[in-house]
């Protein structure tokens, strides 16, 4: 099966984003991670796409997940959050999934401490939506869906 003709969508939430929502909400808001995936399987399910959420603080398990994404022609959206500028087994990973890959992140990490400037998912990703809070998973489904075939890119 190809990337194309597969409606299913991979995301993945790295490490704390179980506190998204509880984990100091001045800069990460209230949206809780079970928020988010409710928001994601409404507009998958408008989109026609299906979603598999997922989130681990376990750098190997997130490895174990895109590596499935290969065998089973998914997208991935993820969220790399504490991996993003730390994980280069992470990005060898994507680099090797051959699928469409959006990377997400809740704040704009350009904006914060230098350390969070620098993203080893971004050489793997097709796109990247950083600072739009908890929307920024909808964009990025969105975009998905355009890169698996499905929708035509806006102008």
């Amino acid at each position: 099966m190809t990337a194309a003709s597969n409606r299913t969508v991979l995301v993945l939430n790295g490490p704390n984003l179980n506190l998204l929502g509880k984990r100091e909400p001045h800069i990460y808001g209230s949206t809780t991670l079970t928020d988010v995936e409710q928001r994601l399987h409404a507009l998958a399910d408008e989109l026609g796409l299906t979603v598999e959420f997922r989130q681990s603080n376990w750098e190997g398990q997130i490895i174990d997940w895109i590596q499935e994404a290969r065998e089973r022609g998914t997208g991935i959206l993820i969220n790399p959050a504490g991996f993003t500028s730390t994980s280069i087994a992470i990005l060898d990973a994507l680099l090797a999934s051959e699928r469409p890959i959006v990377e997400v992140h809740v704040t704009n990490i350009h904006k914060r401490e230098e350390f969070r400037h620098m993203s080893y998912v971004s050489k793997a990703a097709d796109a990247v939506i950083a600072g739009a809070g908890p929307h920024g998973y909808e964009l990025g489904l969105r975009h998905l869906d355009t890169l698996l075939g499905n929708a035509q890119p806006s102008a």
